[in-house]
């Protein structure tokens, strides 16, 4: 409780000391005229990017380098959302304090995108387990799977859905935001195109994954992802578990493990060790790391070096 108070007492102090905050409703735009915009996620934050142009001036909460599933938002972070026009989160549970904070931002006017929203998304419980290898390696996922933006026909969606948002807040302006999405989600069936053609030569199947991030780019590509943690990169897999993994990749004679860039790749390597395999990376792109931003990769980028990788460990049909 005391830690509560504590932390609500440093939010006010925030919000008094910060030019605009103190009012009921979202500051205006910046001074230069764009539409104040915030997004937890790197993605959304490309999305909107792509989509606002020289209209919005675009935070993102996440900073380079966090893990997506753990990070939290402090009072700084929170005292920049009521500065916000727009805010714009993925949803499907992938920020679980953003569900806290939603009737805070209503009072203060800011238009808030569920990215996510409308979308097919993935999910399951305890009871629903997805097999693989006959039953002999298991993935029990819980919940929903947040990680929309790895299917680029999904990410289509989330663009729209951006796309109205603008247009809703800033309309003198909705040409504008319409033609720039549509020139961005023309490169987004480009991206899709790419993955369709690779798909219909690769020679194998499963992705063996350090954790449960590819559920749609598997389910729109026909390939078998096989996790070896669950959809946090944090959870622990157990030992029986992993004997299961062994065992599933010594029988598909499986000669890639992926990694991710933003957590640690000892499972993974140890895991290739024991099966004889070799380590790549398949980027979740949730995040981008400070190296990565410095080299100015962007979603695009990065989902074409995911393609790039899968190719080398799916292989392609003579």
């Amino acid at each position: 409780m005391k830690k509560r108070v504590l932390f609500l007492l440093v939010v006010a102090l925030l919000l008094f000391n910060i030019p605009g905050c103190g009012t009921t409703t979202a500051s205006g735009p910046p001074a230069d005229g764009k539409i104040a915009v915030v997004a937890t996620i790197y993605p959304l934050y490309d999305f909107a990017r792509q989509v606002g142009g020289d209209r919005v001036e675009v935070t993102r909460l996440l900073p380079a380098g966090a893990e997506p599933h753990t990070w939290e938002p402090t009072p700084r972070d929170m005292a920049a959302l009521t500065r916000a026009k727009v805010f714009i989160y993925n949803g499907a549970g992938m920020e679980p304090w953003v569900q806290r904070q939603l009737g805070m931002l209503e009072e203060k006017g800011v238009k808030v995108v569920e990215a996510s929203r409308g979308v097919d998304l993935i999910t399951g419980s305890p009871e629903h387990r997805h097999e693989h290898n006959e039953g002999k390696a298991r993935e029990e996922i819980a919940g929903v799977d947040p990680h929309v933006w790895l299917d680029p026909v999904l990410a289509q969606e989330m663009v729209k859905n951006i796309r109205d948002a603008f247009m809703a807040v800033d309309p003198d302006h909705a040409s504008y935001y319409k033609s720039r999405a549509e020139e961005y989600i023309a490169e987004l069936r480009d991206l899709d195109r790419e993955y369709r053609q690779a798909a219909q030569s690769f020679k194998r199947q499963e992705i063996v994954t350090s954790h449960a991030a590819f559920g749609y780019l598997a389910r729109r590509y026909g390939l078998r992802q096989v996790p070896v943690m669950g959809l946090s990169p944090e959870s622990e897999p157990d030992p029986a578990h992993m004997r299961e993994i062994v065992a599933f990749c010594r029988k598909h004679n499986v000669k890639y493990i992926f990694f991710e860039t933003l957590v640690s790749p000892k499972i993974s390597q140890a895991l290739a060790r024991e099966v004889g395999a070799q380590t790549l990376v398949l980027n979740p792109g949730g995040n981008i790391t400070p190296e990565e931003e410095s080299r100015g990769e962007n979603y695009l980028s990065i989902m074409r070096q995911n393609l790039v990788n899968l190719k080398i460990a799916l292989g392609e049909k003579s």
